[in-house]
């Protein structure tokens, strides 16, 4: 996994910045019920997504959390007085505190199901009966866009997808949550090119092939071998699925 202290002061420029942002803050208000008051974002980051959604919905009150102190201080930094530090598995937050709550881009680096399941349960619990969750799944499968670094890369080592929206699914149901919907939304600026993915590559972006396995080599330079190295492929698509809590 990377080192999200390490990748705060170049995150935002590295995955598309203010467009992308407004693209996944514009998907998630698409799925908050108009009545909504007040929305947690689990996993803030820094506070890039967040800020828009605070700002995205007059009348709609929004809290960040997140884990990485250094992530959190740059969202601190967009949001004063709205942010907390917090573990998505451990929230610290009154049952039924929000009338909605998202987790963008956190399910698929929880590693184990068991973690997955503890993240959508906290979020359950601090969300209001008749609320609505929406939360991104199946990540990584939206980076494979069918182009020649795909090609390259599908031999690689993989490993089970831990937001596998069935799964996902199954996690919120035991809480609970019904399926209320969903969309998708571009990764504005995220079209990766030959290099970038070279690069991407060796800061572990590809968490099976971890900086310094030999095998992160070999494919290291059959990626440098393709043509138009600095020419982005197209963009990723990501999910969202959004659930509804069972009114009491």
């Amino acid at each position: 996994m990377l080192d999200y202290r390490r990748e705060a002061a170049r995150y935002d420029a590295l995955r598309g910045g203010e467009p992308r942002a407004a693209a996944a803050a514009q998907a998630v208000l698409s799925l908050v019920p108009p009545g909504a008051r007040d929305l947690l974002d689990v996993a803030c980051g820094t506070g890039i997504v967040t800020r828009r959604l605070a700002t995205g919905r007059q009348g709609l009150r929004v809290t960040g959390a997140d884990l990485t102190e250094e992530m959190a201080r740059h969202a601190v930094s967009r949001l004063p007085g709205a942010v907390v530090l917090a573990d998505g598995r451990r929230l610290p937050f009154r049952d039924g505190a929000f009338d909605a709550v998202a987790s963008v881009w956190l399910l698929h680096l929880l590693g184990r199901p068991e973690d997955v399941a503890a993240a959508v349960a906290e979020c359950a619990r601090v969300l209001r009966p008749g609320g609505t969750y929406i939360t991104t799944v199946d990540k990584a499968a939206a980076h494979n866009v069918g182009s020649d670094i795909d090609a390259v890369l599908a031999s690689r080592p993989r490993r089970a997808a831990p937001d596998a929206a069935a799964d996902v699914a199954a996690y919120a149901a035991a809480r609970g949550l019904l399926p209320a919907g969903g969309t998708r939304f571009p990764g504005r600026g995220q079209g990766r090119s030959p290099r970038r993915a070279v690069t991407d590559l060796r800061r572990g972006w590809f968490t099976t092939l971890p900086p310094g396995d030999p095998r992160a080599d070999a494919y290291a330079d059959r990626l440098a071998a393709l043509p138009d190295q600095d020419r982005p492929r197209p963009e990723p698509w990501f999910t969202l699925r959004a659930f509804r809590k069972a009114e009491r």
